[in-house]
């Protein structure tokens, strides 16, 4: 029996997940977790660009890394063609917002555009794949309602969430419309110790390490008191995969139900490595915002009825998560 046959009868009896920007966060857990599954991993990573694959380093040697660009329509029908995804999980983005306002054409054609090209790939190539978009509590913005749920009115106020919104859209679309299996999970923060250094989060745990290992002094924030929706992302990823094994497509808010502030966190941080973050903590008051008049905070009851999806990481055990991550990373960086 041939190579290619054998590889062929391999990836007919194996499901195939396409994920988009697998180098991230999300991309690496699920990753794990698809493998964990059994099936064929195909990673896309941006075409021309310099490329993190840190996150899925460990996985290299059981995914397949493809290079893509979402502003071609060809090249990206050519990676259907050539792949066969079953399930497709599109987390091809810049999450930051302030990188959204500094290129705000940029993030609207990978954001936006980019999954109307997935979409047009699935109905064309693969139309019976299944589709998760990455959708985002940026979407409501200033919500008119606390907590946030799958029918609360959109309101977005960065050109990050103004582009969600679009794609949120568009998903909801090609599955009333073309009749594809298509769902958006509403996404709020979520982290882990493969968290980006320039979020909040791992910005804190990160100081509380340099500071607690005499590498750093002080850590400066803006407004303490602004609060968040926090999660794991490893959780998160787990509802991903449970939308797209329903028997009907749908759109579900993945959050916790509960805010935390900037100043929990701090507190937690530096708390669990014994010491006091009053000590350390400089507010800076040309990065203060004033608190939000409503907060972003998700209801997750739908997950948690149709899903049965449940977190299993409270945000004390995600604080000290990272924390322990971050003292590890930081030592082992240091002995090499």
């Amino acid at each position: 029996m041939s190579r290619k046959l054998r590889e062929a009868i391999t990836h007919k009896s194996t499901p195939t997940a396409l994920v988009t920007g697998i180098g991230g966060q999300d991309g690496s857990y699920l990753s794990e977790l698809l493998l964990a599954k059994g099936y064929r991993v195909v990673g896309t990573v941006p075409d021309g660009d310099p490329v993190n694959i840190d996150r899925v380093r460990h996985l290299l040697d059981r995914i397949e890394i493809v290079q893509d660009d979402l502003l071609d329509q060809d090249r990206l029908e050519k990676i259907f063609h050539d792949h066969r995804p079953d399930e497709v999980y599109n987390f091809a983005a810049n999450s930051v917002l302030a990188a959204s306002f500094q290129q705000p054409i940029l993030a609207t054609m990978v954001l936006a555009m980019g999954v109307t090209r997935i979409l047009e790939a699935i109905r064309k190539v693969t139309p019976k794949a299944r589709f998760f978009q990455a959708s985002s509590s940026e979407i409501f913005g200033k919500p008119a309602e606390v907590p946030q749920s799958e029918t609360t009115p959109f309101h977005p106020r960065n050109p990050y969430g103004v582009s969600k919104v679009y794609s949120h859209l568009m998903t909801t679309t090609y599955r009333e419309n073309y009749g594809r299996f298509a769902c958006s999970g509403i996404l709020y923060n979520h982290e882990s110790p493969r968290r980006s250094p320039e979020f909040v989060t791992r910005k804190i745990t990160r100081a509380a390490a340099m500071i607690k290992l005499g590498l750093s002094k002080e850590l400066r924030l803006g407004n303490l008191e602004a609060r968040r929706d926090w999660g794991f992302a490893g959780d998160y990823v787990r509802a991903m995969w449970l939308m797209l094994q329903q028997p009907r497509p749908d759109d579900y808010v993945l959050a916790t139900g509960e805010t935390h502030s900037v100043r929990e966190l701090c507190e937690e941080a530096f708390s669990h490595l014994g010491l006091d973050y009053r000590e350390y903590v400089v507010k800076e008051e040309e990065n203060f915002r004033p608190p939000e008049t409503a907060q972003l905070v998700g209801n997750p009851a739908k997950a948690h009825r149709v899903l049965g999806w449940e977190r299993t990481v409270s945000f004390r055990e995600l604080v000290r998560m990272m924390v322990d991550a971050d003292i590890e990373a930081i030592r082992a960086a240091g002995s090499d």
